[in-house]
């Protein structure tokens, strides 16, 4: 298992170089001249152009792309052109709220995903299934800056129990979660669901139940760890999509994470906190991957690494 670990972090190198080389040319091709908006709209063009050095922006992209890359390996990523600090210091201080409302988030999808996806299963083909997989219909198709606007028109504007923006209290987290989390939780629903069918139709199942087993000790003996294994690559896929979704709910809640910070920096053609973020993004998938990896071994042990 440990040298299984060791390649997959050796073999993130080459992707995260190409990663680094496609993230550097899209930001480059965005519109907007970073040098005026740095200089502020008041500076003369002898002045952008003096901006525009200091920044290193006269020179040709490969030189750019060059020194972007040797910085990068020194873990430097730079410093914002709209806050003159370290990228670093931009996004460290925006991550932990992210992340603190993608784990609320996952947590409840999951716990619901699983209940519903299980039940369904259970019940196919019966009331509790049509409601189920009805719920979960409505879950994908309805959008979540939508929702987000919805609940906050509900629980904020009429009731009056729930605040809508900031991340100051616990109560802050209910609402943004469960906006992020609707969808996760309706894909779960329904890939649980599937599993679950499929392995419910093997002859060890069936025969579990010819031995006289209840149904409860079927599904969580039998049907539950087997089952488990697809439920648990779409699990780290939705973590990550999570994290990289949470732009728009953090924008309609005015959450201050790095979704909001990605947002102001596009503006304001920030580019190194952008190259810094999609970066981060990058770097979160491809662990969330190993980790999923990781855990196929843990589910069932019969997987064997080499």
């Amino acid at each position: 298992m440990f040298t299984y670990i060791v390649k997959r972090l050796l073999g993130m190198i080459p992707t995260l170089i190409l990663v680094a080389m496609v993230v550097f040319l899209f930001v480059h091709a965005l519109p907007g001249d970073p040098a005026r908006l740095a200089a502020g709209p008041e500076a003369d063009e002898a002045t952008v152009q003096l901006v525009r050095q200091q920044l290193g922006l006269d020179q040709p992209l490969p030189t750019q792309f060059i020194q972007y890359f040797e910085r990068l390996l020194q873990g430097d990523l730079g410093h914002s052109l709209r806050t003159k600090r370290a990228v670093v210091t931009e996004i460290g201080e925006r991550l932990m709220p992210t992340l603190l409302l993608t784990l609320a988030s996952m947590v409840w999808s999951v716990i619901f995903g699983l209940l519903i996806g299980v039940i369904s299963a259970v019940w196919r083909n019966r009331l509790p299934d049509r409601v189920g997989m009805t719920v979960a219909v409505s879950g994908i198709s309805f959008p979540a800056f939508a929702l987000g606007m919805v609940l906050m028109q509900v629980f904020s504007v009429e009731l009056g129990w729930l605040p809508t923006v900031g991340a100051g209290t616990w109560k802050h987290y209910i609402l943004p979660s469960i906006t992020l989390g609707a969808g996760v939780a309706a894909v779960m629903a329904r890939f649980t669901r599937a599993a679950f069918v499929e392995v419910m139709k093997e002859d060890y199942v069936r025969t579990a139940r010819a031995k006289g087993l209840a149904e409860r000790i079927v599904v969580a003996k039998h049907t539950f760890r087997n089952a488990l294994i697809p439920v648990v690559t779409m699990m780290g896929l939705q973590f990550g999509f999570l994290l990289g979704g949470s732009i728009v709910v953090e924008t309609v809640f005015a959450w201050p994470g790095v979704g909001m910070l990605l947002v102001d920096s596009v503006n304001m053609r920030d580019y190194p906190v952008i190259q810094g973020l999609i970066l981060l993004f990058s770097i979160e998938f491809i662990l969330i991957n190993l980790v999923v990896d990781v855990l196929y071994g843990v589910i069932n042990p019969t997987i064997r690494y080499k």
